[in-house]
């Protein structure tokens, strides 16, 4: 059963954003194939769901106006590639929506846009001593003691946390993303698939290989994508929380079947944070970190795909006689290419 599931992931794959890791170029004034065709921003949380707060501002309210300003940069330095916004008021579409929305208009990137937040500082101060008489033993040996006991004074400070750290899902739970990834595969609905795409054993282990292949270029993209933004935004001094693997509790990077980040901006429970964040410099500098990032993503991409088109590249696979699976895929993505 496991190995049909990962198998059926290969047809999710192909059938939303196979067409991303073949026809793909970044987006320059030149001509030729580009890499990325469809970006979706997800600002976080929305509507009733106000996410963090801090002490004047809520995490929603930054993560919406975050996004704007980042959809209208990546609009000015790459017109060609097309935005979809999650939201783009104080709404609350549901985290299964949220990621549907990015599988079926076949997004080659997903950018989730959060804030962080950690709890207050609680600090113990001694002030002094107070005696207190109580009794100890039974019987005859009970007797009178005065016991000193310790007082203190609590202070609540606020949160002192700073810094970036954009998340990616975990890779040793490559299996989950597969499996919600394929409760959203149009291609599922196809009764006669096998008509429409050819004949091949969906339990065979080349099949298998290949459908976790798949899965590690989602990896590792997303890995590439999160820590050239990461370095960015080391570029304009933010502290570096780096790039974390997050295995459980983000839907929206389990269930998107394209490279996925979740960015986590700065910290709202830290008042210094808090202002930066809700300020203009603030929200246009962490935008621009974002635009630059994307750029070294799509140069990337872009250095990949010449060395694996170059006429000395030689393709090794790992398994016998998957000829047939390969070119199975290939005939998937030619039928999406005249879907487009």
């Amino acid at each position: 059963m496991v190995f049909r599931l990962i198998a059926f992931f290969v047809l999710l794959a192909a059938g939303l954003s196979l067409t991303s890791f073949q026809s793909e170029s970044p987006v320059l004034k030149t001509a030729g194939p580009r890499m990325i065709r469809t970006i979706v921003i997800d600002p976080g949380h929305g509507g009733s769901d106000a996410g963090a707060r801090g002490k004047f501002s809520s995490e929603k309210e930054i993560c919406l106006d975050v996004s704007m300003k980042l959809g209208k940069m990546i609009e000015k330095t790459y017109p060609d590639i097309r935005l979809l916004y999650t939201r783009t008021e104080d709404t609350y579409p549901k985290l299964y929506e949220r990621s549907n929305l990015a599988n079926s208009n076949k997004g080659d990137l997903f950018i989730s846009v959060h804030v962080n937040s950690t709890r207050a500082i609680r600090k113990k101060e001694l002030i002094g001593y107070k005696n207190t008489t109580v009794y100890v033993g039974k019987g005859k040996s009970r007797k009178k003691v005065v016991k000193r006991i310790p007082q203190y004074k609590y202070t609540t400070l606020p949160s002192t946390a700073k810094g970036t750290e954009t998340y990616i899902w975990g890779a040793h739970k490559s299996e989950q993303k597969e499996l919600a990834m394929i409760e959203n595969a149009p291609i599922m609905a196809e009764e006669n698939y096998q008509t429409n795409y050819g004949d091949v054993d969906l339990n065979s282990p080349e099949f298998v290989a290949l459908s976790l292949l798949k899965t590690k270029q989602y990896f590792k993209r997303s890995a590439s994508f999160a820590g050239f933004i990461q370095d960015e935004f080391v570029k304009v001094g933010r502290v570096d929380r780096d790039v974390r693997q997050r295995p459980i509790g983000i839907w929206v990077l389990q269930a998107t079947a394209m490279p996925s980040v979740l960015i986590e901006t700065g910290f709202i429970s830290n008042p210094e944070e808090e202002e930066y964040l809700n300020s203009e410099e603030g929200q246009n500098e962490l935008s621009a970190c974002i635009v630059r990032a994307l750029g070294t993503y799509l140069s990337w991409l872009d250095q990949r795909q010449s060395e694996d088109a170059g006429p000395s590249q030689t393709r090794v696979t790992p398994i016998r006689d998957a000829g047939h699976t390969q070119r199975f895929l290939e005939d998937v993505e030619k039928r999406e290419r005249a879907r487009r």
